[in-house]
C-alpha cells in the first residue's frame, strides 16, 4: 500500500510462476504482512469475543461495509435450475455487484481526504469473498480480504487502538459473510489441500482463534466437545471454525 502522500494506484499481479515467490518471500510487503496477523494474533490473546467495548466510528464504517455486501445475498438468490455440489452460478451475479460498487463503498467509507485511495484498496475487497468466474473461495481470498485492512491502517483509517475489534468484530463479521456465501452458492475450495490445514476455506480463524485461548486451561481436546461448542462457540473463533466444518462436512 502507497504511503498516504503518493499516488495510488491499482494493484497488479506479480507472483506469475514459482520463481516469483522467492522476491515475495524477502519483499517489504510479506514482512509487513506477517507483521500485521501476528500483531492482530496478539491483541487478542486471553479475550473473547463479547470483551470488544464500543467500537471507534472507523470500525463502525467497516462493519456497515460488510453489512451492505451481506445484503446482496437476498438480491440474487441461488439459481435452482440447474443441480450440482459446488457452483452456484448466481455467485457471479453477487460478485458482479461488489464490483460494481466496491469504489463506491470505499468512498462511503473513506475521509474524503483519502477518497483516492479507492481505486487502491478495492480489487482487494472485491477478491475477498472468492472468485466470481471459478466460484470458489479459499484462503488466499481471505489473505486479500487481510491486505484491505491492512491498507486501511497504513492510511491511518484504522487505529492500532481497533487492532482487537478488527478481529473479534470486522474479521469475525467477514468470516460469517463468507460461511453464508459458502452455503448459499456451494463456493467450491479453491486450490483445497485439507492435509495443510482444519478447513478447506479458511486458516485465520484458527490462528486468532487459539491465541484467545492463551492463559485458559481448554486443550485442544475440548474444541471438539460438542457440549463445549454449543456454551462457547460464539465466543472464540476457533470454536466457531470447527462448528462450521461440522456443519459443512
Amino acid at each position: 500500500m502507497s504511503a498516504p502522500s503518493n499516488t495510488y494506484q491499482a494493484p497488479e499481479r506479480q507472483i506469475l510462476d514459482p520463481k516469483d515467490m522467492s522476491k515475495w518471500l524477502a519483499s517489504s510487503a510479506y514482512s509487513e504482512i506477517v507483521s500485521f496477523v501476528e500483531q492482530l494474533s496478539q491483541s487478542v490473546q486471553g479475550r473473547r469475543v463479547s470483551s470488544v467495548g464500543a467500537l471507534s466510528p472507523q470500525v463502525e464504517g467497516v462493519v456497515r461495509l460488510l453489512s451492505e455486501a451481506e445484503s446482496w445475498i437476498n438480491r440474487y438468490p441461488p439459481d435452482t435450475s440447474t443441480s450440482s455440489r459446488f457452483g452456484n452460478r448466481s455467485f457471479r451475479s453477487w460478485g458482479a455487484e461488489l464490483q460494481r460498487q466496491a469504489e463506491h463503498l470505499q468512498r462511503e467509507l473513506l475521509p474524503v481526504e483519502r477518497h483516492d485511495a479507492a481505486p487502491e484498496l478495492a480489487p482487494y475487497l472485491v477478491a475477498a469473498f472468492g472468485n466470481a468466474t471459478r466460484i470458489d473461495y479459499g484462503s488466499g481470498h481471505e489473505l486479500s480480504f487481510v491486505m484491505w485492512l491492512l491498507c486501511l491502517c497504513k492510511l491511518g483509517f484504522l487505529e492500532p487502538s481497533d487492532s482487537a475489534a478488527i478481529v473479534l468484530t470486522v474479521f469475525r463479521q467477514y468470516i460469517q459473510i463468507c460461511q453464508k456465501l459458502q452455503r448459499t452458492y456451494k463456493l467450491e475450495p479453491a486450490g483445497s489441500h485439507g492435509v495443510w490445514g482444519l478447513d478447506d476455506y479458511q486458516f485465520l480463524p484458527f490462528y486468532f482463534g487459539s491465541a484467545q485461548f492463551v492463559g485458559s486451561n481448554t486443550t485442544p481436546a475440548a474444541s471438539l466437545d460438542p457440549g463445549f461448542i454449543g456454551r462457547e462457540g460464539d465466543e472464540y473463533l476457533y470454536l466457531q471454525g470447527i462448528r462450521f466444518i461440522s456443519e459443512m462436512k
